[in-house]
């Protein structure tokens, strides 16, 4: 009987989140190539291994090469560049790929409909990440999540359907950890697109870390207003939003009593940990480095389906408006920021 050929497994996007799942899939037996273009990474995983830390103490040989380097056809690549390089880096992908091969969007945002539109639907699927990890220095990752708690992905077809190619998906990633495989891969990315307007989006407006907003309480008041807009325009296109670690996130749409932005406001402090308060989100990492983020496939997002539907999005707005002006070098990355937000219960 002829042995069964592995697949060949790629992840291209290795910044923090792709460079702690390539160890840890080749620390568990998954061989797993890691595309990046940052030479001075490459460099020092190659020669170094992928070191992780914190919640964490690996070093995992690992092999990495940048995408002009990129060879042969790969079965299965894990997608984790920023959304605004997606057109240039899945055209350079496009002859790599067989007929059959899968790409999983890991991204931030609702990436899928733009992956799909250039590798086409046949081969696309999705997934959320419900961990998180910080870049410190080429080689090195900080792994900011407790991952031994709790699923740390879930994935699913555009369709819904869970069929041999989602199942082979899972299989690849958990060599990490559990993974939840949903028929509601849209209502999971709209979590995760409303989690990451909140906390992505603040910490990148204010500079701060999670534990910053967490302890300014109208910094956190926003949050619960840049959810209700997201949960408001989730439930009118049509999707509902997953639990997320057991929490049910509706409530974060429901602030009209005093009550009800309490309940929204405790949710906030039950997601998360002591663990998570020093990270920094990853768009903040961008501005810090003078780099264009994220917020148009985030916040963004969330106010051009907002236009869509007739809801109006003032604090995800606000949100974009800030994050853009400090692109711009227009505004400082500073809590400063916070007067720009226009909070009902700080007049």
């Amino acid at each position: 009987m002829e042995e069964k050929k592995a697949m060949r497994t790629a992840i291209l996007g290795c910044g923090a989140m792709g460079t702690v799942l390539g160890a840890y899939m080749n620390k568990n037996g998954h061989e797993t190539i890691l595309i990046d273009n940052y030479m001075d990474h490459v460099k020092a995983l190659n020669e170094r291994g992928a070191r992780i830390i914190r919640f964490a103490d690996l070093t995992v040989p690992v092999r990495a090469i940048t995408p002009d380097q990129m060879e042969g056809k790969y079965d299965l690549v894990f997608l984790f560049t920023k959304q605004t390089v997606n057109k240039e880096v899945l055209t350079q992908l496009l002859p790599f790929l067989n007929a059959d091969s899968t790409v999983c969007t890991l991204q931030n945002g609702v990436p899928e409909p733009s992956v799909a539109e250039i590798v086409g639907k046949e081969r696309t699927v999705g997934g959320t990440v419900l961990w998180g990890a910080t870049f410190i220095e080429p080689g090195v990752s900080e792994l900011t999540s407790d991952i031994t708690k709790d699923s740390l992905f879930e994935i699913g077809e555009m369709d819904g359907v869970i069929g041999d190619r989602i199942k082979k998906v899972a299989k690849a990633l958990e060599k990490m950890g559990p993974v939840i495989i949903t028929d509601n891969l849209m209502g999971a990315r709209w979590l995760k697109v409303m989690l990451n307007s909140c906390w992505s989006g603040m910490s990148a407006s204010l500079g701060c870390t999670f534990g910053d907003i967490i302890d300014n309480p109208k910094a956190s008041a926003c949050m619960s207003y840049i959810a209700q807009e997201a949960v408001a325009i989730c439930k009118t296109v049509g999707y509902t939003m997953p639990p997320f670690w057991g929490n049910d996130v509706t409530p974060m749409g429901i602030i009209d009593t005093e009550e009800e932005f309490k309940n929204s406001q405790m949710i906030f402090y039950n997601i998360i940990s002591n663990s998570m308060r020093p990270a920094k989100a990853s768009m903040l990492q961008d501005l810090e480095k003078g780099k264009l983020t994220e917020v148009g496939m985030i916040n963004g997002f969330i106010c051009d389906e907002g236009k869509k539907v007739g809801i109006a999005t003032p604090f995800n707005d606000t949100v974009v408006k800030v994050v853009r002006g400090i692109e711009a070098g227009d505004l400082p990355i500073s809590m400063d920021n916070l007067k720009y937000f226009d909070v009902p219960r700080f007049k």
